[in-house]
Parts: structure tokens; C-alpha cells; sequence
């Protein structure tokens, strides 16, 4: 029996039609993208929590699934706005259910504010491109989530918020310099969370779209002298998307198989499959 998911695009509106723009999809439809390799006939089903009067499923409706999916998003948690907490309470249902549930960036601030736990923006400042030397706690190393992670690794990353106090029930996987929590298993009432800071899901030209927007950000923080390099910087992340056997290319910007291969860049999804979905969905009964 095939899979079904729910991808709950964290998004509003207008920030998935500038998504689409400039990348021709939706977060939650590039998200839905990444996981198919790893579950072959699989079903998506889509969930716009921050859209005003959005359909969302119920417990009953959450339980039918065998996955959720939480994408990444614009918006900043702590602001507490009507689109921030209907994805929370969205969160909440979602533990209720026993459906086990994966999240990126965003994501995983909703998993652990759902759960108890606190996002701020971060101290270090925004981390952005790529998340460099994400390193396995002692934890980690054992975990089904980073199964196949070597103990030290790179990974796409657009964010300045953090999850800053981790719920009770978490298990702290992988950190960084920027950030103490970069993965992350949150248990909560009879659920089960995995999470990410960083974007498995990203292709690297999907993340060339995202930073095409960030062109002057990445001037006035310092990430690029000028707008000529910050655009010089894109094009060579989209030519690596093309063209991932660039040597030239990814020993420039320090990349290696950890990012330049889906299969290996999208490891957490394949394994959340593997190690919590379809185990969850045998034990339902629905093998």
C-alpha cells in the first residue's frame, strides 16, 4: 500500500506565488518533490495553516496519514501572529495523532514551540547558503535519523531564527557553531518529532532561487562585498546545481557529496521514512 503524507507548507500566501516566481513551485510542492525518490507511488496531500481559513485536518483526518512533513517559512515564530499559532496548534494535533512528523528550519521551531519549547533570533546572526561542520552529539551518532552522516557534514541553510529552548523531551542530535540545536528528536504527548535547522530538501538550484531574493541582505550583512559577487555567488551555486561534477566549482565554495548528491543530501528524509514512518504505519495495521 502506497504511502500517504501531509506537507504542511508553513508559508503564506504571497510568499509561496514569489516562491513559485522565482523557482516555478511551491516550498511544499519542491518539498513533496525531494521525498518521492524515497517513497516510490507515495501520496501528498497539502495543508496552508497560514492562510486564513485554511482547510486543516482534524486529529481523525492527521491520524490517516502515515507522515507529516513541515516545510520551512518566512515568518518568525515568536511574533505569535494568527498565521504563527494556527501552525502551532496544527503542531499540537499533530503530536496528538501519533503520526510521526518531520520538519526543516522552520519546522522544527514549530515542533519544539508546539512541544514547550522557545525560538529566538539568533545571537550569531543568520546562517545562510550552507550550515558548515553541523556536527553529531554523542546522540546522534546512534540515531536512525542521521544514519549514514558522517560525524561532521555541511548542508544547505537560509535562517536567523533558532530554536532556544528546547522542550523536555528532546534529544539534541547534531549542532554547530551557529546553532546549538541543528537536529533534533522531540517527543510529546504520545508523539514523535524529527527535525532539522538546516534543509535536506533544498536542491541547489532551489536554494540559487532563494538567494537571487537575498541579493542586498547579503550585501549589508556582510556575506558578499557587492551585488555583482553576491550574484556571481548565485550563479555558481545554480551552475553546480546543473553541473554538480564542477570540481572547480565545489572547491571553491568547500562543498563535497554531503551537499553536491540529492540521495545523500536528502539522507534525513530517506531515513525518517525508513526508521519511523513505515515502522508506525506496520504497527497501525496499515503494512
Amino acid at each position: 500500500m502506497a504511502l500517504r503524507f501531509l506537507i504542511v507548507e508553513g508559508n503564506t500566501r504571497p510568499e509561496r506565488e514569489k516562491h513559485k516566481r522565482s523557482f516555478g513551485t511551491a516550498y511544499s510542492e519542491s518539498y513533496a518533490a525531494a521525498v518521492a525518490p524515497h517513497a516510490p507511488g507515495a501520496i501528498f496531500d497539502f495543508a496552508y495553516p497560514a492562510d486564513a481559513g485554511a482547510n486543516l485536518p482534524d486529529g481523525g483526518g492527521l491520524s490517516g496519514y502515515d507522515g507529516v512533513f513541515l516545510t520551512g517559512s518566512a515568518l518568525n515564530l515568536y511574533d505569535m501572529t494568527p498565521e504563527v499559532t494556527r501552525q502551532i496548534e496544527l503542531m499540537r494535533a499533530v503530536y496528538a495523532s501519533g503520526t510521526p512528523a518531520f520538519g526543516s528550519c522552520w519546522g522544527i521551531q514549530v515542533g519544539a514551540a508546539a512541544a514547550g519549547g522557545s525560538v529566538a533570533k539568533n545571537p550569531a546572526g543568520r546562517e545562510i547558503g550552507f550550515a558548515r561542520r553541523i556536527t553529531l552529539t554523542e546522540t546522534g551518532r546512534a540515531h536512525p535519523m542521521l544514519a549514514g552522516r558522517p560525524l561532521a557534514f555541511d548542508a544547505p541553510a537560509v535562517h536567523l531564527d533558532i530554536v532556544e529552548t528546547p522542550p523536555c523531551e528532546t534529544t539534541i542530535l547534531a549542532a554547530n557553531r551557529m546553532a546549538g540545536v541543528q537536529a533534533a528528536e522531540i517527543r510529546h504527548e504520545g508523539g514523535v518529532f524529527w527535525g532539522v535547522q538546516y534543509h535536506p530538501e533544498f536542491s541547489l538550484g532551489e536554494l540559487a532561487a532563494i538567494l537571487s531574493r537575498y541579493g542586498e541582505r547579503l550585501v549589508r550583512e556582510g556575506f558578499c562585498a557587492d551585488l555583482d559577487a553576491a550574484r556571481a555567488y548565485v550563479e555558481d551555486i545554480r551552475a553546480l546545481h546543473e553541473d554538480p561534477s564542477r570540481a572547480d566549482l565545489a572547491w571553491r565554495h568547500g562543498l563535497d557529496d554531503e551537499v553536491l548528491v540529492p540521495a545523500r543530501r536528502t539522507r534525513e528524509i530517506a531515513n525518517f521514512i525508513a526508521a519511523a514512518v513505515v515502522p508506525t504505519k506496520a504497527a497501525r495495521g496499515r503494512a
